[in-house]
């Protein structure tokens, strides 16, 4: 059994599901579920659909190249069964997604770390352009830190004025025992 690939979103079409076209020239066409094939019948081009491994590639979100790739291409030679050549196969093909994992981990790190500064940049330049509706936020700000100041020195004294009490009587009481 082969899993083969969807035509329009490059997602894994598994043995007995989704779609398959046979254009009249005998092309071939699979499609894992009937949003790809409505799109693929609009004529919508998949490199230019936000959702499919085609746009991402193309826009640079994922790894586009890399000798990972060279792995998975499709082989149609028959190989007579042998159980060590599976098996080394199969390890192989662990070893090979992992790397592949770590690849694109790093990939992924590296272009969100060129993506911060500019993200900042971005957040300045619309705080900016809307500071009259900041204004309001930032005055009641002040005014409920003011607040809370007040209500902290109030406690403060509060509890200074309950010691000196508390002080006070123990004085009394020494005084009264002598």
């Amino acid at each position: 059994m082969r899993i083969e690939k969807c035509y329009f979103c490059s997602s894994p079409c598994y043995p007995g599901k989704g779609i398959m076209f046979v254009r009249n020239d005998s092309k071939v066409f699979r499609f894992c579920r009937s949003k790809c094939h409505r799109n693929f019948n609009r004529k919508r081009n998949p490199r230019k659909v936000a959702w499919t491994k085609a746009y991402r590639k193309t826009r640079g979100k994922e790894l586009a190249v890399d000798s990972t790739f060279e792995f998975e291409k499709r082989r149609n030679r028959p190989v007579k069964y042998d159980r060590n050549l599976m098996g080394k196969t199969i390890m192989a093909m662990q070893r090979v997604q992992a790397i592949k994992e770590r690849r694109e981990e790093r990939f992924h790190s590296n272009r969100m770390k060129d993506a911060k500064p500019e993200k900042v940049a971005q957040a300045r330049v619309e705080i900016e352009k809307h500071a009259e509706l900041l204004a309001p936020a930032v005055a009641k700000r002040e005014e409920v830190m003011q607040n809370v100041l007040d209500s902290a020195r109030a406690r403060i004294a509060t509890r200074r004025v309950a010691k000196e009490k508390v002080v006070a009587r123990g004085a009394g009481e020494q005084q009264m025992e002598e």
